[in-house]
């Protein structure tokens, strides 16, 4: 299968580092369209894959990844094989949108996550009614190289995804970063700090994927009566960090809906 990937940053040179990687396709069978031409030199020299700033290799590819911004939707141009997939990770452009754009049915839209760089990513997904199952599996098999995957039979459900794991890492980013300011605040060296934080916060994680609890009940056991732990979390129960996160999300869902348009 010919393969397009249209948008060579982060996201898009993710997901091709991670299908090559899985051998989900092969270089040669790549084109990267970019339209930064040092991106281009540094894709071709990473990756062995062919990149150009033309939207013409489109119309070869079975399937056609759009990893660009949202607001760059319009100055993709070109036509899409008949019976290819098309593959969007924009934030918020629903599938309609991307059908009448190429005059095509088959579209699946996902929201994958940074983490998808080190094969760690989240990515929600959900298909337009007349993509196939073969074309479904292709799917599954390119996020799921990616880390995680899945499949949510409601496409507003991608929006709500955006707003929790797509925006998501850069809330623990700055949980991060907070709590590392909060160690160095009480007299640890910044980089003892860095190493305590990150790996409390990574173990954590794992803890929580596999104990088979939920986080409440981890928290609960983490927190003695009138210990240090109660006395920390108290005093976040006092600033809202807990309604702060709520309203995050909340403002992030509704900024997805709104790149979106009218419905």
């Amino acid at each position: 299968m010919k393969v397009a990937i249209v948008g060579g940053g982060v996201m898009g040179e993710a997901i091709l580092a991670g299908a090559l990687d899985r051998g989900v396709f092969e270089p040669q069978d790549v084109m990267v369209i970019e339209k930064v031409d040092a991106r281009r030199t540094q894709l071709r020299a990473a990756y062995g894959v062919e990149a150009t700033a033309e939207f013409g290799p489109m119309g070869d590819a079975g399937l056609v990844v759009l990893a660009v911004k949202p607001q760059e939707l319009a100055t993709v141009k070109g036509r899409v094989r008949p019976g290819a997939l098309i593959l969007s990770i924009m934030a918020g452009v629903r599938i309609a949108t991307i059908q009448e754009a190429f005059d095509h049915q088959f579209v699946v839209r996902a929201m994958p996550n940074t983490p998808a760089a080190i094969r760690a990513g989240m990515t929600a997904w959900t298909a337009a009614p007349g993509v196939t199952v073969e074309q479904r599996s292709v799917a599954r098999r390119l996020l799921g190289a990616i880390g995680r995957e899945l499949y949510v039979d409601d496409e507003r459900k991608i929006d709500m995804a955006t707003a929790v794991s797509g925006s998501g890492p850069a809330y623990v980013f700055l949980f991060i970063e907070a709590l590392i300011e909060g160690a160095v605040n009480v007299g640890l060296p910044r980089a003892q700090a860095e190493e305590l934080v990150i790996q409390t916060v990574a173990g954590s994680a794992q803890y929580l994927q596999e104990s088979g609890k939920s986080a409440a009940e981890l928290r609960a056991m983490v927190t003695s009566p009138a210990g240090t732990t109660a006395a920390g979390l108290l005093e976040m129960e006092r600033a809202a960090l807990r309604a702060a996160i709520i309203e995050g999300v909340r403002a992030a869902y509704a900024r997805a809906v709104e790149l979106g348009g009218p419905a």
